[in-house]
């Protein structure tokens, strides 16, 4: 919910009161990306949390320009997705958006591990290993410590 504010405040420019009206906006709760980028992984992993409702506004802000910089970097990409939001809970526009960086980057991926307590999504992240140009694994969130360090590793 957002609420607006008046703030009046009085000006004295050369011997002239002046009033001068400010309008600003003012946020009732904390705004937040809800794909939010995982720190101190290698320089050559893109980790990613998701959590609450994902739009597409989170994945072409933080998921769309890190998978660029890894491209343009390393030329290959190596992703940590922690998710902790159903995936009922991305939107339709981040499911295209997902889309098209999947295809966009497709010879790149070298792994990707996908960390989340919903059974069916790991499975799925397991059997897509299968198709995939690169390594994909499941973890449940108990194991990103072994998540991260297995997408860590450099594959050959």
């Amino acid at each position: 919910m957002l609420r607006w504010h008046l703030n009046e405040k009085v000006v004295m420019s050369d011997g002239i009161r002046r009033k001068t009206l400010r309008l600003f906006a003012c946020c009732l709760y904390k705004h937040q990306f809800m794909l939010t980028k995982i720190q101190n992984l290698p320089d050559y992993v893109l980790g990613v949390r998701a959590a609450g409702e994902v739009d597409k506004n989170d994945l072409d802000t933080v998921l769309l320009p890190g998978l660029q910089a890894l491209t343009d970097q390393f030329g290959e990409i190596y992703y940590l997705l922690v998710l902790e939001t159903p995936v009922q809970n991305f939107t339709a526009g981040a499911w295209w958006s997902d889309l098209v960086a999947g295809i966009k980057h497709l010879t790149h991926w070298k792994k990707m591990a996908i960390v989340t307590d919903q059974k069916a999504v790991e499975n799925f992240t397991d059997m897509f290993s299968y198709v995939s140009p690169g390594e994909a694994k499941g973890f449940q969130l108990s194991e990103l410590d072994e998540a991260i360090s297995w997408v860590s590793t450099k594959a050959d």
